[in-house]
């Protein structure tokens, strides 16, 4: 009795020709050299504002390179207490300021994008659509009825105009990113939970809203990042030198009269710059998440 055994041979994979690697090779080294140049060409004032703030205030615009050739760390101390109120009061004013708009767009946005993206209404389609067009408007446009507004209200030289319309869900473009997220949560999992006795309330709550991370995340870090750099609203609404925020207080260290501590100024901007670097690095991966899984369906 013969048993015959059958052996699969694979056939050898055919190596690429050396010409066509070395033409890979030269064009990946093309398109990094590429990247690099760009990175560098993006950091390089970032790379000098850093530079800058431990630079001696005559050698500032002196020496426009990255080496240092003498190190003036006082300009960090000076910077702090060079203004009306030590620095770390402008930087809790942004923090209010920043929580209060983040909490604002979070509970806001995510209730109108549920609406819009689950609840059927008349007059819906044309809603959504007047909002998506607000993206388009200037904000110069609004901001003599909205600071008219705001003094009748007896809001100005506070942080309620910096909040309560975050309250009222009036970031269209977070609205729409969030809507589009909902839209590709399957509605199977809206029915199951009906079945389970939820109303749309329990559905928002208890399914919607805990698999909206990524989204949410994604409006938390891009309502940090824009609120904490917003530089024209707090200037309009803030005139008390206690309620300014980072922005305002920044600009504050440009006299033309006395003449302007560019380095103390650099200092607090590399200040400044802390909590958005950590943000982003924190929610990075939310981020990239957030964006890539939304989009339009």
């Amino acid at each position: 009795m013969t048993t015959e055994l059958s052996v699969r041979v694979t056939p050898p994979v055919a190596e690429a020709p050396p010409r066509r690697v070395r033409r890979l090779r030269v064009r990946s080294a093309v398109k990094h050299l590429v990247l690099v140049a760009t990175a560098v060409v993006m950091l390089y004032p970032v790379l000098w504002m850093v530079v800058s703030s431990l630079r001696p205030q005559d050698k500032i615009f002196q020496e426009p390179g990255l080496l240092l050739t003498e190190v003036r760390a006082r300009n960090y101390p000076d910077g702090w207490t060079a203004l009306a109120d030590t620095f770390d009061v402008y930087l809790v004013n942004s923090g209010i300021v920043v929580l209060g708009a983040i909490v604002g767009n979070l509970v806001s946005c995510s209730m109108a994008a549920y609406a819009f993206a689950r609840l059927e209404f008349t007059g819906r389609r044309p809603l959504f659509a007047v909002m998506l067009m607000t993206i388009m408007l200037p904000v110069h446009v609004v901001i003599v009825p909205q600071y008219i507004l705001f003094s009748e209200l007896g809001w100005l030289n506070t942080f309620l105009p910096l909040i309560v319309p975050k309250l009222l869900a009036t970031d269209a473009f977070f609205v729409f990113l969030m809507v589009q997220f909902i839209r590709g949560i399957p509605r199977e999992l809206d029915d199951a939970a009906r079945i389970d006795g939820c109303g749309h309330a329990g559905i928002f709550l208890r399914v919607i809203l805990p698999l909206m991370t990524p989204a949410l995340a994604t409006t938390a870090i891009f309502t940090f990042i824009w609120t904490w750099n917003d530089f024209f609203s707090q200037l309009i609404y803030l005139t008390d030198p206690d309620k300014y925020t980072v922005p305002v207080a920044l600009r504050s260290f440009v006299d033309s009269t006395t003449g302007t501590s560019w380095g103390s100024m650099f200092a607090m901007s590399v200040v400044s710059l802390v909590p958005v670097f950590l943000a982003f690095l924190i929610g990075q991966r939310f981020l990239v998440k957030g964006i890539a899984t939304t989009g339009i369906r």
